[in-house]
């Protein structure tokens, strides 16, 4: 019997999506009752055969029926091969269910990639009311990417600077993605752009900490977006919030390795940014680079306001809070500018933990445009060196500190 026969076989649904799994010896075509298997697309799933286009007609089916609410199963036991994909909307179903239960790789050569967009493996690009969840995983091979990075491989000739995302999703409202994990993205695993009322949960995302620009989630010109119930050990950003954003809040998440929770880089290209009420919450940083972070680039203009972090544990971080309004590619190399992003209404509360640097608490703010309504609330900040003291570095950032233990605050009135 063929690993083709295999994956057609008989598929078990069981209420709530308990378990789905491919079978033996016949086929049931679940298109007839809003279910729509890639098996019954011609997938293989035994890792090695490409099952993109079987990924791609099951996708056109699901998107095209009249069911109000179609499912299409990535069925469980199985591994998929599939190159670039773009699963692309409006769709007649109302709701489409994305459910993975079984693996699904990207090929493990860069070479794959030629003549397309390098950015990309895996987009969802308009459409609404789309579930995709599971509890299978997304691999995206990313180690030959890696080797090749121009970060961290300037010399070698052909090195890349641009790496796939393993899943985007662009364009999109009332949408969500739930009980997925994703490993070893060439790039970032998870990137949310131009969408409204987007909730992501019980994720799990690991890459290697010495993985280049691999950021787990990045959300950029979107609103009303959701993070909860995540653990995430990357080599960037856990969780990272760019331009023209809105409403986003993050809960119960454990970030490490990694670079943090970031807030930008904002303002690179001289742009007006637009970022305000961003919410982080009960989040545990372990070993990372950075804890709560806001960074902007000098030539920026607009401004950040009313963020609040609070609950935050840190574990041996080296920059549990840091404001850099003088992000530069290069430390100090970029020249000062009268402009810059005015940072304000920003609220750390109930933070407390480790550091493993002596600076504990930084604040680097602009001359041209300082950092307004800073609150600094219950916090007790210690070294992760028993013999050191951690100390606070304020440069133009203003506002009120209350109940600070440790490090003695610095902010100017």
């Amino acid at each position: 019997m063929t690993a083709l026969q295999l994956c057609k076989g008989t598929l078990a649904l069981i209420l709530a999506f308990g378990s789905i799994s491919c079978g033996f010896g016949f086929v049931i075509v679940f298109g007839d009752s809003g279910f729509f298997s890639v098996c019954d697309y011609g997938a293989v799933g035994d890792g090695v055969t490409d099952d993109t286009g079987a990924f791609l007609e099951a996708w056109q089916a699901t998107c095209s029926t009249q069911f109000e609410n179609p499912t299409m199963i990535i069925p469980d036991n199985y591994t998929f091969l599939v190159h670039q994909l773009t699963f692309s909307g409006p769709c007649n179903a109302k709701k489409i269910t994305f459910l993975v239960l079984g693996n699904i790789n990207a090929p493990t050569s860069p070479r794959a990639w030629t003549d397309l967009d390098p950015s990309s493996w895996m987009t969802f690009h308009g459409i609404d009311q789309l579930r995709v969840s599971g509890f299978g995983t997304i691999d995206g091979q990313g180690s030959k990417w890696w080797n090749q990075s121009c970060r961290y491989h300037p010399h070698l000739e052909g090195c890349t600077s641009l790496a796939p995302t393993a899943m985007k999703f662009l364009s999109c409202s009332a949408s969500s993605l739930n009980n997925i994990k994703l490993v070893n993205s060439p790039q970032t695993h998870v990137l949310i752009r131009g969408c409204r009322f987007f909730d992501i949960g019980n994720l799990l995302i690991e890459a290697p900490g010495t993985s280049p620009n691999t950021d787990g989630i990045h959300i950029q010109s979107s609103q009303h977006v959701s993070i909860a119930n995540a653990v995430i050990g990357t080599g960037d950003d856990c969780i990272s919030i760019g331009d023209y954003t809105s409403n986003i809040y993050v809960s119960s998440v454990t970030c490490g390795p990694g670079h943090g929770v970031s807030i930008g880089s904002l303002g690179r290209r001289g742009n007006f940014v637009q970022v305000e009420n961003i919410h982080v919450s009960n989040v545990q940083f372990k070993h990372t680079t950075n804890g709560a972070r806001i960074k902007t680039w000098q030539v920026g203009k607009g401004y950040v306001r009313r963020i609040t972090f609070e609950h935050l544990k840190f574990d041996s971080v080296k920059n549990p809070i840091i404001i850099d309004q003088n992000y530069c590619s290069i430390r100090g190399a970029c020249k000062e500018m009268p402009t810059g992003v005015h940072i304000s209404n920003v609220a750390y509360v109930g933070l407390s933990g480790t550091s493993s640097t002596d600076v504990a608490i930084n604040l680097n703010c602009s001359r041209s445009v300082a950092c307004t309504r800073i609150v600094l609330e219950s916090i007790e900040l210690m070294s992760a060196n028993m013999d050191r003291q951690v100390t606070s570095s304020c440069l133009n950032a203003h506002g009120n500190a209350i109940g600070v233990v440790r490090p003695d605050p610095c902010l100017q009135s």
